[in-house]
């Protein structure tokens, strides 16, 4: 019989992945960013612990939407005040800040939990090609 494996946090051992955003569609970058967050794509990947590195996504501003979605698809932000229920198209949020298009749709892709909040605070999105991230990741040559 088998024995499970389970990952211990001295046994981690986070990378950093730099992943250029540029004409690629958000879904299926997204769905990359999260697997990468919680380590599914590692062979000892743990679904109760923090095994996934961090990533830097780049160049933000060059992200596509499928089919009509950059008029049609409609983001909501409700504060909790009577009346004060906001909408926003995708067009609007890419003029705005492209980079919150990203977090939220890897935020989808979490499990909504403790951990999602933890594995979210190691993604970085910036709308340039610019980072201050370059010493942690000059080690991690892929």
């Amino acid at each position: 019989m088998n024995k499970a494996y389970f990952l211990r946090k001295e046994d981690q051992s986070p990378r950093w992945r730099v992943i250029d955003a540029q004409d690629q569609i958000v879904g299926r970058l997204a769905t990359q960013i999260a697997d990468a967050l919680r380590g599914k794509d590692r062979a000892n990947y743990t679904p109760h612990s923090d095994a996934g590195d961090y990533v830097v996504v780049l160049n933000a501003k060059g992200l596509k939407l499928s089919g009509n979605k950059m008029d049609q698809k409609i983001y909501e932000t409700y504060s909790g005040w009577i009346g004060n229920k906001k909408y926003i198209t995708a067009k609007q949020k890419m003029a705005k800040n492209p980079a919150e298009i990203i977090e939220l749709a890897v935020k989808g892709m979490l499990p909504k939990t403790k951990l999602a909040r933890q594995l979210l605070r190691k993604l970085r999105v910036y709308v340039g090609a610019e980072h201050p991230h370059a010493a942690q990741i000059a080690g991690f040559a892929e």
